[in-house]
């Protein structure tokens, strides 16, 4: 079912004001892609960090909700390989490599549009049981 994630992907307003395109949808993976703009490199002229974790990130969302019942990150981490410069094109390569009851885990390539990687993601999700409460966000219950 990969409906849910093109429908996530419909409402990401993050990813629709940074130009992400949703390249590929299928059960467990998906690809993203992103121009970097001048805007998002950091002081040394290189991309910022948060912009490509936020698009590792982003291919892992859809990527969990190609199953079913939403899902969202439980934790997420980065390693840093290589620079990328405002211009350059990232893609962000999503795969599901395990998922057991209500948990999966999914690693995410990003590379530079000449394909050479510049960082790996893995990250691990959780299911929801249903629709998303207060309470499940941490916010104290209405009374």
């Amino acid at each position: 079912m990969t409906s849910g994630a093109e429908a996530l992907f419909a409402r990401d307003l993050t990813s629709q004001s940074l130009a992400i395109e949703l390249d590929v949808v299928a059960e467990g993976r998906a690809s993203v892609r992103l121009r970097l703009t001048e805007s998002m490199v950091n002081g040394h002229g290189l991309a910022h960090g948060g912009y490509v974790f936020l698009l590792a990130d982003a291919a892992f969302a859809y990527a969990s909700n190609t199953h079913g019942p939403a899902a969202v990150a439980q934790a997420a981490q980065i390693t840093f390989l290589r620079p990328a410069r405002a211009g350059d094109v990232l893609c962000a390569r999503a795969t599901q490599r395990s998922r057991v009851g209500r948990h999966g885990v999914y690693d995410v390539t990003v590379s530079r549009d000449d394909g050479a990687v510049v960082a790996e993601f893995r990250g691990h999700s959780v299911f929801l049981p249903g629709p998303a409460t207060p309470a499940d966000e941490g916010e104290p219950d209405a009374d």
